[in-house]
């Protein structure tokens, strides 16, 4: 009987107890008062959340290199998209190639790979001569030119077209000769030393020509990778 009474006990203690916790949470000790609660919750959606601030401006800056960035001083040179060096893009002839009135119509954008190419490609040199007269030269009136690697050079080559397999928005292409690249011939022979890679617009074949020998070269202008020189 007593230890009835006393378990009967306990249970309204802790009642009483549990009780007068919830009321001391809801009103007393640490709680606060609603105005000070509504305070608190305008204070925290006063300020920006910093993690939204970082995304949108990671958008933004994401939009403005999809669009191309600013409009350069000639305005049409900054097309839509960015081509820095893509090589994960594949446009027809008719869209692939934008002539660049910045450089006074002298320079051609592969939209493709992002490389800027001489609209005219130059006369015959050998090619020592050939790789320090790109270096040399202003086309458009800016300096920065360089043969290019044999790959860059076959790039051009569209297998769709006639010879020499290039679009009428370059003039002058030769196809009596190849033209130059700046690609070694790495085969193991005794010429190997003496001889670069070179590209035949003619066939849209790849060959070996002998440095002394006068060849075509098509100056371009963009990053270079020196492993494929």
């Amino acid at each position: 009987m007593m230890q009835g009474r006393w378990s009967r006990s306990l249970s309204g203690v802790g009642a009483a107890v549990l009780i007068g916790g919830l009321v001391l949470t809801n009103y007393g000790g640490g709680s606060m008062p609603a105005e000070a609660q509504d305070q608190q919750h305008n204070e925290a959606y006063s300020y920006p959340n910093p993690f939204r601030q970082i995304l949108d401006k990671l958008n933004d800056v994401l939009a403005k290199l999809n669009s191309g960035g600013t409009t350069g001083g000639g305005g049409a040179t900054s097309a839509a998209g960015n081509y820095t060096m893509r090589w994960d893009t594949r446009n027809a002839s008719a869209s692939r190639f934008t002539v660049l009135t910045d450089f006074g119509g002298a320079a051609v954008r592969d939209n493709n790979t992002g490389l800027v190419w001489e609209q005219s490609p130059s006369t015959m040199a050998t090619w020592t001569d050939a790789r320090l007269l790109c270096i040399d030269k202003p086309v458009g009136g800016t300096r920065g030119w360089r043969l290019p690697s044999v790959s860059e050079l076959a790039s051009l080559i569209d297998p769709s077209l006639p010879a020499p397999f290039v679009p009428a928005v370059f003039t002058g292409v030769e196809q009596m000769a190849p033209y130059w690249s700046a690609t070694a011939n790495a085969d193991n022979t005794s010429t190997s030393a003496t001889s670069k890679l070179s590209v035949n617009f003619q066939d849209g074949q790849v060959g070996v020509s002998s440095k002394s020998t006068p060849n075509f070269f098509w100056c371009v202008r963009g990053p270079m990778n020196e492993a494929a020189y």
